[in-house]
């Protein structure tokens, strides 16, 4: 699976803790190999980011992302649950 980063979603990587950073990566090699694998919580979003979809990290922290096509994806942010706000 190619995925593509957006500018947004870097700037956010960066300036996560580094223990989240080394969690996300963890999480990045699962989605690569089955982004639907049940320890990723993934699910299609709502409202606004319909269409979008979202994953786990950890109990509180979400990549949003969209399929390009089966076999591209482009994370467009990470964090808390406040970035189903933006």
């Amino acid at each position: 699976m190619k995925i593509y980063y957006s500018p947004k979603f870097e700037r956010e990587y960066r300036k996560l803790p580094q223990k989240l950073k080394e969690l996300a990566k963890i999480k990045e090699v699962v989605f690569r190999t089955n982004p639907f694998d049940t320890r990723l919580k993934t699910h299609s979003l709502t409202g606004n980011l319909k269409g979008a979809w979202s994953f786990s990290v950890n109990f509180k922290t979400r990549i949003i992302f969209d399929f390009v096509n089966d076999s591209e994806v482009w994370f467009h942010t990470i964090g808390s649950h406040d970035i189903y706000r933006h």
